[in-house]
């Protein structure tokens, strides 16, 4: 009968190994806990304090400050033109030649008449003299003397009458030699050398445009009437003008007056600004934005507009937190301008917030900060080049 603890012993060894093997099965079989999700990268910025320029934003029209059509004077041959189409001219310069040889003849015969009158005069003068020293001893008559008289007062009014007619051929000789009236630059040229022209034609010779300096007039609501009249009572209001775009800067000047009236039909208010157009890239006829400063805030609080998203309860941004994760957080806006949000509530000075990547975002979510893309590099564009 000794086999029957030997059987015992091993069935307690089989009871030992199957449990361990369940154990080991069992732990298997256990779930393992899951990994975090990696962070979600972003690109953050700091918020600013900063002063936000108040523009006026409209579209206007460069208008010439000048325009003067150059017209002749005289008739006569066109015997010179001196200019060239699209010259820069100052005030002064000659233009054209108109034959001057019979106004100079006419100013010659008007000297010619004076000098016979100034003649005459000296002769009756030389009458009258003897004439008063006759009548005294009864050798004239006092008739002859005031004749006498009468005629040296006649001859002094035909000189004066004379050098007004000498005055007037030189003013005709000299509308021979047409000069710019203004400074500027010449356009189309509208009558060419050896034809013959007249003080009424219509068309005249050419058109000077003035150019430096040049005006823009564009509008604005009316709702900134106040705004523009306040700006203008604090002293200069500058201007700037764009290109179509928006973007590209192709002056500066500063607003010159408010027309007298609102326009009934549109309920805006036309505004003039004067630029200096030095380097000539404001050219009468085109269309440009304008932006006119009327205030300046300062010290708002103010992020990139891309950082604000809107949700059903308003806008909100994410701000990054120290331990690296965002939080959601409502705010509000006193504007938006050339890209700049200002801030009125819920934002301070050193909050970060996310201005790009936000769409992947929960509050809570962890985030890694990567940098800003490099501004890419300029490009040289060749006018008239192939693409």
């Amino acid at each position: 009968m000794r086999v029957f603890p030997f059987v015992i012993s091993l069935i307690v060894v089989a009871g030992a190994v199957a449990w361990q093997q369940g154990l080991v099965g069992a732990a298997a079989q256990a779930p393992k806990p899951k990994a975090p999700p990696p962070p979600i990268p972003v690109i953050a910025t700091a918020v600013k304090v900063e002063d936000v320029p108040v523009y006026g934003e409209g579209i206007g029209t460069v208008q010439a400050s000048n325009t003067i059509t150059v017209k002749v004077r005289v008739d006569g041959e066109l015997t010179k033109v001196v200019f060239k189409e699209g010259q820069e001219v100052k005030a002064g310069d000659i233009l054209a030649q108109i034959d001057q040889r019979p106004f100079a003849a006419a100013l010659a015969q008007a000297k010619a008449a004076r000098a016979k009158d100034e003649a005459l005069l000296a002769n009756a003068k030389a009458d009258y003299d003897r004439y008063k020293v006759l009548v005294p001893k009864q050798a004239a008559s006092q008739q002859q003397l005031d004749t006498q008289s009468a005629l040296v007062a006649q001859y002094q009014a035909q000189i004066a009458g004379d050098e007004a007619a000498i005055d007037n051929a030189q003013i005709q000789l000299d509308y021979t030699t047409i000069r710019a009236p203004i400074s500027g630059r010449t356009g189309v040229r509208l009558v060419d050398e050896g034809n013959i022209v007249h003080a009424n034609d219509e068309g005249g010779l050419v058109v000077i445009t003035q150019l430096k300096p040049v005006a823009v007039v564009f509008t604005l609501p009316q709702d900134r009437f106040d705004d523009m009249q306040a700006a203008l009572a604090r002293g200069p209001v500058s201007a700037l003008a764009f290109r179509r775009d928006g973007v590209t800067k192709v002056g500066e000047g500063t607003v010159a007056l408010i027309d007298n009236q609102i326009s009934s039909d549109t309920g805006t208010l036309r505004i003039k600004a004067m630029f200096p157009n030095d380097d000539l890239k404001l050219w009468p006829g085109a269309f440009v934005n304008v932006k006119v400063l009327l205030d300046t805030h300062h010290d708002v609080v103010t992020i990139p507009a891309q950082a604000i998203q809107r949700g059903p309860d308003g806008f909100y941004v994410y701000v990054v937190k120290p331990d690296d994760t965002v939080e959601k957080r409502a705010v509000t806006t006193s504007g938006i301008s050339a890209g700049t949000a200002s801030i009125a509530t819920g934002l301070a000075a050193g909050d970060q917030v996310v201005i790009d990547g936000q769409y992947k975002l929960t509050p809570g979510a962890r985030i890694t900060l990567r940098p800003p893309p490099a501004a890419p590099p300029a490009k040289s564009v060749s006018v008239g080049a192939p693409a």
